[in-house]
């Protein structure tokens, strides 16, 4: 195909449509540029359930997608069965030029690229798959054993019959490379975005009523992320201890995300240390009301251990807020050079670096500031633009 030729472009949409997740917004996202910024390509949505499809509204671009289900007989019976096997048909039936896994997995019968190419030639539809990360290998005690095999299974053959395969960052590049084997030359880094709704001014009147609806602090650090053991929210826990008993002063931390048991050791945490008060949980916040609470907060606090890329860092920096994260993974790359970074495990120095945040304000308005022009380099322009290239190298 000539470069300057349209493409017909199929994804896997089930994520998409079904997940309100992080590979759920991811999926939209790409999508969405693709859509906005290519309109001449043609692009074609695989889902596997016709009545779940909730979050594919919020495509403003879904009147000119092709959106497909399972065929009728034995798939559509059959329909995760049909995501991962029966789909190859309706590949091959739409003559795609390019079909894209947006969340770690390709049909587990389309073979290696080698084997296609033995096939069909020069003109075979190409497979390209965005890996998100390899947590589950690199820390499997988060995972229980048999969805650990699933994932390695999946994603390791996603890898093999990739013709070419996106990492969300230069760490899980790296993960690809050490655990699978991928030859770097097959691996293009292309980082995941951010809605632009997170950088968009908020009116005041609406600020107020969000803080008035969930009965916010006047003052808090905010935490996002669903709240688990690997995203290490004891960390903040602890710090704010340390300073409450160093100052006395009332530090407030607010957390928006899904509730897992590990809240429980938190709170039990906070309440023997008579500090219950400082920390609010909610796990019911819209998606609308989102870019408030970051609107509204001083400070922003990502204590991950492990993460793929780390996208509520890059919200916080684009909304305006300072950042803090941790070190050992990949999130510097999310929070940029600006943005703050402690030892996992450091309760001392995520205490001194809050504090530091909290009450300097110079240091903050050149950290939001600094965290701003980082997040330019994030724009759907670009990221379109990288994802694009991916396409042309196989086209």
């Amino acid at each position: 195909m000539n470069k300057a030729t349209n493409m017909r472009i199929g994804f896997d949409a089930k994520r998409a449509a079904q997940n309100r997740t992080g590979l759920g917004n991811y999926s939209r996202f790409i999508i969405r540029i693709l859509s906005e910024f290519h309109p001449d390509n043609e692009y074609h949505l695989y889902t596997p359930k016709k009545q779940r499809t909730p979050y594919l509204q919020e495509i403003p671009t879904l009147k000119m997608l092709q959106v497909h289900f399972p065929p009728k007989g034995i798939w559509r019976k059959l329909r995760s069965l049909w995501r991962v096997w029966g789909i190859k048909r309706d590949i091959q039936r739409d003559n795609l030029d390019i079909f894209h896994g947006l969340s770690n997995e390709l049909p587990l019968n389309i073979g290696t690229p080698d084997q296609r190419k033995a096939l069909w030639g020069e003109k075979r539809c190409k497979y390209v798959v965005t890996i998100h990360d390899l947590i589950f290998i690199h820390a499997p005690q988060y995972y229980h054993w048999i969805d650990r095999h699933i994932y390695n299974y999946k994603f390791r053959k996603a890898c093999q019959n990739a013709d070419r395969i996106i990492a969300v960052s230069e760490y899980t590049k790296q993960e690809i490379m050490d655990y699978y084997h991928t030859p770097e030359e097959k691996i293009d880094v292309v980082y995941q975005g951010c809605d632009p709704v997170f950088a968009q001014e908020i009116a005041k009147e609406k600020l107020e009523k969000v803080k008035k609806r969930y009965a916010l602090p006047n003052k808090f650090i905010l935490y996002v992320g669903s709240i688990e053991e690997r995203k290490n929210l004891m960390l903040v826990a602890k710090a704010i201890n340390i300073l409450h008993l160093q100052t006395g002063e009332e530090i407030h931390v607010v957390t928006v995300g899904r509730r897992t048991p590990y809240v429980s050791q938190i709170e039990n945490y906070l309440k023997g240390n008579g500090i219950e008060q400082l920390f609010h949980f909610y796990h019911q916040v819209t998606y609308e009301d989102l870019p408030s609470f970051y609107k509204l907060a001083q400070v922003f606090v990502y204590p991950s251990r492990i993460e793929g890329f780390g996208i509520p860092l890059l919200e916080a920096i684009t909304s305006g807020v300072p950042a803090i994260g941790c070190t050992g993974s990949c999130l510097e790359e999310a929070g940029g050079p600006d943005s703050l970074y402690v030892d996992p495990d450091n309760t001392n120095s995520m205490a001194e670096v809050l504090l530091r945040v909290w009450t300097d304000e110079n240091l903050r308005l050149e950290m939001i500031k600094k965290g701003k022009e980082f997040a330019n380099k994030f724009s759907d322009e670009a990221l379109c633009q990288a994802i694009t290239r991916t396409y042309r190298t196989l086209v």
